[in-house]
């Protein structure tokens, strides 16, 4: 049983592939830049790939039995999508488990659902990973904050159930090769929400030095993000998770990593603890400082 996996560089997609390599289990990565996925993953081999090229699918697909599937943030357009879905039908994948956002079930509007969606009307199994908010996006987004001290972020006083990365890639992989998964949609989140007042208090404590949390208003953040040379549609992007959180909507907490792997989900002080020395202050930084 070979394993088809999109994204394969990316946040949970270099994670599952790492934890199928582990059990031995047969794995393609499937990423933009093959010869980057060869350098730095452990695949039985690495395919050029991109949803928006079908030239690329039919080597990605070759001989494949199951499919753990990635939306690009970068794509809009769900269609190319959902076309790779049917072509994954169509050669014979019979299982596909989908990388979801927590909520994606409530909510038409968001793109995962309306993938979800079309799986649901294929024939083939399918399973849905619902996860919140990632951990990791304090490393890829936030780093440079916590080193200078002081998280922007639109929060406000709401709470999110963040997961560790490693926990939505291990129970994709049990998804991806064990049964009685299909039909399913887990929610995939930390074991506790914390407002980013707490998310600062945590890494002070374990970092051994202060970081705070700014909570500039949502045109402030959108601003200010902006002004520092990140593009529109990433300010805007941004601005609308931060809001689901502002709002209420992303403190929720489940049971499934329990359910599906047996134990609990890692906790945000044993994150902060495993990457300490990525937020470790190596030079004197410009410190982010609230505008009055």
């Amino acid at each position: 049983m070979t394993v088809l996996v999109t994204g394969a560089t990316g946040t949970v997609g270099s994670r599952v592939v790492a934890a199928l390599a582990a059990a031995d289990d047969p794995v393609r990565a499937a990423a933009r830049d093959a010869a980057r996925a060869r350098e730095s993953l452990d695949a039985d081999s690495a395919v050029t790939f991109d949803f928006e090229k079908p030239e690329t699918w039919g080597d990605a697909l070759d001989a494949i039995d199951r499919l753990f599937l990635v939306r690009p943030p970068q794509l809009s357009r769900v269609g190319a999508i959902t076309d790779f879905v049917d072509a994954a039908e169509r050669v014979g994948v019979d299982h596909v488990v989908v990388l979801s956002v927590l909520g994606a079930g409530k909510n038409p509007l968001l793109p995962h659902r309306r993938i979800e969606r079309h799986v649901e009307g294929t024939g083939l199994e399918w399973t849905f990973v619902r996860a919140s908010f990632f951990m990791q996006n304090f490393l890829e987004e936030h780093r440079e904050e916590v080193r200078d001290g002081v998280l922007f972020v639109p929060a406000g006083d709401g709470t999110t159930s963040f997961v560790d990365a490693r926990d939505v890639a291990a129970v994709a992989a049990a998804a991806l090769t064990e049964p009685d998964h299909g039909g399913r949609a887990y929610d995939v989140t930390g074991p506790e929400a914390l407002t980013y007042d707490e998310v600062a208090a945590v890494f002070s404590d374990v970092l051994d030095r202060p970081v705070t949390y700014a909570n500039p208003s949502l045109p402030r953040f959108a601003w200010e993000t902006y002004r520092r040379g990140t593009s529109l549609g990433k300010t805007l992007m941004m601005s609308g998770i931060y809001t689901t959180a502002r709002f209420g909507l992303a403190g929720r907490v489940a049971d499934d990593v329990r359910t599906v792997l047996g134990r609990d989900p890692i906790d945000f002080r044993t994150f902060v603890d495993d990457h300490a020395s990525d937020f470790a202050v190596e030079r004197s930084p410009t410190r982010l400082r609230p505008r009055n």
